[in-house]
């Protein structure tokens, strides 16, 4: 492919994001190694303005490549304005989980990662939607946003007391949680209800190998896949993470896996909380789920991804 003329970078800095917590990593700082790597970037740290604000601002800039500089929240967010435009998505990985980035080869350190983005390729990969909402990862209702919003109430305190705290809740709300009684409606198969404590919806398909947890190699395959657990006891969820550990997760009994390009979840509640793309939010029911296949266009390291085109910067 034609290389192309170098790019503006517009790099939005999310200072609550779980890296930047835990080093203190700064505008000036962030501004320096762009110039070391010879990045033409504008980095915006403002704090007092909402995100999705200066998500627009960044779009309205003209900047060609736009990267979020924090978590799996904020390249979801960034994502969700890009998807379906000419504009470009990168990634400097700076949350906890980084789930994104570890899919796409994006270094984890952020000197590197800044020199993946000055040499980095585009690469176009699927994005999920629900209820017109732009998510990367996976939407999942039921017994999971709860724990989910446990731990992040509890991270950043990095004690023994509450890591002993939260497992005590980890316990005592899988010993205590109820199933939930949902209809699943794909657009490649029938009607059928689920009584189950957690259902999930991802963007693709999660692959089953030695070490691979929550891990997808195909990006754009244009499949939405649902995970559903009928059970969730202490002993189901010691099963199922090991089984993640060891490859062996797809075997657990009280999982079930199926695929559509589309998919209507109904529940008798008018309001589900759902763990959207690790943050926990409230959703209204039912959930329309869709695929958009190809619809954003990415960053990554030169080299990685079957998909990947001629230089962008």
């Amino acid at each position: 492919m034609q290389q192309t003329a170098p790019h503006r970078f517009h790099i939005i800095l999310n200072a609550n994001s779980g890296t930047v917590l835990a080093t203190g990593i700064s505008v000036e700082a962030l501004k320096a190694l762009c110039a070391e790597a010879g990045l033409d970037a504008e980095v915006d740290g403002d704090v007092e303005t909402p995100l999705m604000q200066r998500v627009e601002r960044a779009v309205e800039a003209g900047a060609e490549v736009i990267v979020a500089a924090g978590g799996d929240g904020t390249i979801t967010a960034l994502a969700g304005a890009l998807a379906g435009t000419e504009r470009v998505l990168g990634i400097l990985p700076l949350g906890t989980v980084n789930a994104l980035a570890k899919d796409l080869g994006i270094p984890l350190e952020v000197k590197a990662a800044i020199a993946a983005l000055a040499s980095g390729v585009t690469r176009q990969i699927d994005v999920g939607e629900v209820n017109e909402r732009v998510f990367l990862h996976k939407v999942v209702i039921g017994v999971i946003p709860s724990l989910a919003a446990a731990r992040e109430h509890i991270r950043g305190q990095g004690t023994w007391s509450s890591k002993f705290a939260f497992m005590r809740f980890l316990l005592h709300r899988l010993s205590r949680a109820r199933r939930m009684a949902v209809a699943i409606n794909p657009e490649d198969g029938p009607e059928h209800i689920v009584r189950a404590k957690a259902v999930a919806v991802a963007c693709n398909e999660y692959e089953q190998g030695l070490g691979k947890v929550f891990s997808r190699s195909e990006l754009d395959g244009g499949r939405l896949t649902i995970y559903t657990l009928s059970s969730l006891t202490v002993g189901d969820f010691v099963r199922l993470a090991s089984g993640m550990v060891l490859g062996t997760w797809r075997d657990a009994p009280a999982l079930s896996i199926e695929s559509s390009r589309a998919v209507i979840i109904r529940s008798r509640k008018k309001l589900l909380k759902v763990m959207f793309d690790g943050e926990v939010e409230t959703l209204h029911s039912p959930l329309r789920f869709k695929i958009r296949p190809q619809a954003l266009t990415v960053l990554v390291p030169a080299g990685t991804g079957d998909n990947a085109q001629g230089g962008a910067a």
